[in-house]
């Protein structure tokens, strides 16, 4: 039997840690394993973790950030597979044993799977992500610069052996955050990935009852942007010097040009809205138009649905920002 490492990076959740680590030993796959790494807490989650004794392996590190908690779980996993579980998510109890399914069926550098949306109170919403599912050949149209759909850090499951062909990661700086970033289209970089299209665990929004343009709950929705394009320099670098590939100098992805478009048309008035159509929506619309990802339809009705934000009703373009930007202003299938 193939062993698989359930890893879960913590920092500050005291409140939700237990819960993260209880759907971990809850898996029906009997080759799991459980590593919690806490990367410096200051609140009680020592005492949490503490309590779970030898049914986990848990190490205590001084606050390095994410990408040092990547590093080192890739380090210590001592599997064939891994799942990064962030501490504030879950995982249903056959999560593993259907992600290690795809795994002995097929040759993968990563297996995704959907993550049901929940609230701070473990309340689901709804809403799922993603909603979109990438090609057997996204791997060749990251190379060409495009950002594969992909749920965030908790629903990737992933060979360690392609894991470390992208870890270590250079840490601080904008890499203190964001280690997903890597592990998700650097391991696209390295082979197969492939799609489980049900949802196989939980990823929880915090302070979500009031639908705005943010979703993520790491990072606010100005300053996402410019880190992943910071991170997409570190991939590119990574890519050339271990891989020796050569990433174009942009990337194109729907989810990071939304973030502009909301944080721009958002609560702006009419002649804002206008100027940001006409002279600075290229990069959204390229995403749209050109996205190898999408059907005609949704292209066309996500178009259809930008074009409402140019009406002098500003009501219904906020409406539309939200809903455009922020799944859980649907409360219903979400695009990602």
């Amino acid at each position: 039997m193939k062993h698989i490492a359930i890893v879960i990076c913590n920092y500050n959740y005291e409140r939700f840690i237990a819960e993260t680590i209880d759907s971990s030993l809850a898996q029906d796959y009997p080759g799991t394993r459980v590593i919690v790494i806490d990367d410096g807490s200051t609140d009680s989650s020592r005492a949490v973790i503490e309590q779970y004794g030898s049914r986990i392996s848990a190490v205590f590190k001084e606050n390095g950030g994410q990408v040092s908690a990547y590093n080192l779980g890739v380090e210590l996993a001592g599997t064939d597979y891994v799942i990064f579980l962030d501490s504030d998510d879950v995982l249903y109890p056959h999560a593993v044993s259907e992600v290690m399914r795809k795994f002995e069926e097929e040759d993968l550098a990563k297996v995704q799977f959907r993550l049901d949306v929940i609230d701070e109170s473990g309340k689901q919403t709804g809403a799922y992500i993603p909603h979109s599912e990438p090609p057997a050949d996204c791997g060749r149209l990251l190379r060409e610069g495009w950002l594969y759909p992909s749920p965030p850090a908790s629903g990737n499951a992933y060979s360690v052996s392609a894991l470390k062909a992208v870890f270590p990661v250079p840490e601080g700086g904008i890499n203190r955050y964001g280690a997903d970033f890597y592990a998700i289209y650097g391991a696209a970089l390295i082979g197969a990935v492939a799609t489980i299209p049900q949802s196989l665990g939980a990823y929880r929004v915090h302070h979500s009852a009031t639908p705005s343009v943010s979703f993520a709950n790491s990072e606010q929705i100005k300053k996402a942007p410019k880190a992943f394009k910071e991170r997409w320099v570190t991939l590119r670098e990574i890519a050339k010097e271990r891989m020796n590939l050569e990433l174009p100098p942009a990337f194109h992805d729907f989810a990071h040009e939304k973030a502009y478009f909301g944080s721009s048309l958002y609560h702006a008035s009419l002649g804002a809205r206008w100027r940001w159509m006409l002279n600075d929506s290229r990069a959204y619309m390229h995403t749209i138009v050109a996205n190898p990802f999408w059907s005609l339809k949704k292209k066309a009705g996500t178009l259809f649905l930008s074009s409402l934000c140019l009406l002098p009703y500003s009501p219904l373009s906020d409406f539309v920002v939200r809903y455009i930007t922020n799944p859980l202003a649907r409360r219903g299938t979400v695009e990602q």
